[in-house]
């Protein structure tokens, strides 16, 4: 008998850890119960947790248990349950990005699609919920103001927004923020430049959701907002074209019509700036990210963005790693 004969005990356990899937849906559940939030109010006995949450006060225990044993929350004196730092964790955003009735849920339900788009090397996520991702978040807008958020505030907004590679603001008078969702980076870049004027371009829904955004950072009234796909022809004659993590989401055939959208779009002098999705070359990016069964998207190394660009009618001018670490890549109209 060979070594690859049987497997160890530790070889076994450790499978059994990575497949399971009963951990992460029990994270998922008291995340959307609010559990964290009602044990830091000071309610901790499984009854009235189960009363607070409205739910079965012994499945409810049986889930902490798991957790416990896990260790996310502790349990004091039985049916008495207390946070730990790591049930710390789900206080905050971190907790609405896991309720499974929002943006969370719709991802953890659609890595259930992997199958199908593994076998078709296409996005099946309409395959669970009958709509394509675009048009499923328009049809429930309380999902679409959740991935706005989340799109907003872990970790897409951008805190240092001096993107450019090349030149200085004192050339650019006009930004256009491309599928810019509710206006988060192009408010800053406004707020940091006084002289530059913005239009933010996404889903009507969506910048319908900016106006608050922008009116706290106080450039409102020099942001023009247009709600429309960027598969469609975008508002001309730009100085600084933005697409901030939005062609990692797309296979290449729709990631070079956005990129065509921004070559027509820009003055001759314009220039585009592709912030996330581009890896150096000589990156390998091994783990899967929720686009693949989203959207189908990917990161695509330097070389790769390079022959899009081209086809596009946009040839790369410079790349190199922004103050705020991401790596970006600067494109010119050809």
């Amino acid at each position: 008998m060979t070594e690859t004969d049987d497997q160890t005990p530790a070889e076994s356990a450790n499978l059994s850890a990575l497949s399971d899937l009963c951990t992460p849906w029990c994270i998922h559940v008291v995340a959307t119960l609010r559990i964290a939030d009602h044990i830091a109010a000071g309610i901790t006995a499984i009854k009235t947790l189960a009363d607070k949450a409205e739910c079965n006060a012994d499945f409810l225990q049986r889930v902490l248990r798991h957790l416990v044993c896990k260790g996310v929350f502790v349990e004091p004196t039985p049916g008495q349950f207390a946070l730990n730092e790591a049930a710390r964790g789900l206080l905050g955003p971190t907790q609405q990005f896991l309720d499974l009735g929002g943006i969370g849920g719709r991802i953890a339900y659609a890595w259930g699609s992997l199958l199908s788009a593994v076998r078709t090397g296409a996005p099946a996520y309409h395959e669970i919920f009958g709509l394509p991702f675009w048009e499923d978040l328009q049809a429930h807008p309380d999902v679409a103001a959740s991935f706005d958020a989340l799109m907003g505030s872990a970790g897409h907004s951008t805190p240092n927004p001096e993107v450019l590679l090349t030149g200085d603001w004192e050339e650019v008078k006009t930004v256009v923020d491309v599928g810019g969702g509710t206006g988060a980076l192009l408010a800053e870049i406004l707020c940091a430049h006084p002289q530059i004027q913005g239009t933010l371009v996404d889903f009507p829904g969506t910048v319908a959701r900016a106006g608050s955004i922008l009116q706290e950072a106080g450039v409102s009234e020099r942001v023009r907002t247009v709600g429309q796909s960027f598969f469609d022809p975008l508002p001309a004659g730009g100085d600084l074209y933005l697409l901030k993590s939005i062609l990692n989401d797309w296979p290449d055939r729709e990631a070079q019509l956005i990129l065509s959208r921004c070559a027509e779009a820009a003055r001759p002098s314009g220039r585009l700036m592709i912030l996330g999705g581009v890896l150096p070359d000589g990156s390998v990016n091994s783990l899967l990210t929720p686009e693949i069964v989203l959207l189908g998207g990917k990161d695509r190394t330097l070389n790769e963005f390079r022959e899009l660009a081209h086809q596009a009618g946009l040839k790369v001018q410079a790349v190199g790693q922004l103050p705020s670490g991401c790596f970006a890549v600067e494109c010119h109209p050809m």
